[in-house]
């Protein structure tokens, strides 16, 4: 203070003290490895940063790990939300196979599935009558052949002349199956009518000329002792020559038999 107050007042320059004019400046070196390693690396990244940073912000090595830290994690969040909505790859499901069903169940519905169709009735009504054990109507599958139409009926008669039924035959709705006879024409003509086998004349019975029209059962015997005497007929050119058989009834029984 009263160096200071001479100098003001004119008494002369200030005197340095003698501990600070002894002492020599120390070198820069020396100062620089006087600081801690610490605080030196500070200030030698501080001194690294932008101008405008150190003034404005007065930023300090804690502040600039903890905005390093919040871009890590902020480009980190970015990387996720990407990630989240990429697309993905989506399997489509296996088709369900179909049921499998038993044999009866596929037969049964497979009938119905052809009925519905259009393909004809589900059932069919066929009148057998003849010599069978059970004549009359019968109610018989689609489909159904004259074989089933016999077995619906019982069956044929022992001895009954089959040879010129057609048993593979198929059957259609409303059909008449007669079996060792002959069936008589409708009046008014045989339009629509199922066509029937022509009876054998060389293995009929008496039973089975009688249901011919206009053959009576004399006729039909007749008709047998010719057959006999005679060893068959070879054509059905011989029927006229049996007894009782003129023009008129041979032209009626000749598309009706046959040798």
């Amino acid at each position: 203070m009263r160096r200071r107050a001479e100098a003001l007042l004119g008494g002369g320059p200030p005197q340095q003290p003698p501990s600070a004019a002894a002492d020599p400046p120390a070198p820069p070196g020396e100062a620089a490895e006087a600081l801690p390693v610490g605080r030196a690396r500070r200030l030698a990244v501080r001194e690294r940063l932008p101008v405008w940073l150190q003034a404005r912000c007065a930023v300090e090595p804690r502040t600039v790990a903890a905005v390093g830290v919040v871009l890590v994690v902020a480009v980190g969040l970015a990387g996720q939300q990407y990630w989240s909505a990429r697309p993905q790859e989506v399997t489509a499901p296996a088709p369900a196979a179909p049921p499998v069903l038993p044999a009866g169940a596929t037969a049964s519905a497979a009938a119905p599935a052809a009925a519905g169709g259009g393909a004809g009735p589900a059932r069919i009504v066929v009148d057998v009558g003849g010599k069978v054990r059970d004549p009359g109507v019968r109610r018989l599958p689609a489909g159904s052949r004259v074989e089933d139409a016999l077995a619906a009926a019982g069956g044929v008669r022992p001895g009954t002349d089959t040879t010129g039924l057609n048993r593979a035959r198929v059957l259609v709705d409303g059909e008449q199956v007669l079996v060792g006879v002959t069936a008589q024409p409708p009046p008014g003509g045989t339009a629509g009518a199922p066509a029937v086998a022509p009876l054998s004349l060389g293995s009929a019975t008496v039973e089975q000329l009688d249901g011919l029209p206009g053959v009576g059962p004399v006729l039909a015997q007749h008709i047998v002792d010719f057959r006999t005497a005679r060893g068959g007929f070879r054509s059905v050119e011989d029927l006229r020559q049996v007894n009782g058989i003129g023009e008129r009834r041979f032209a009626d029984l000749r598309k009706l038999v046959r040798p």
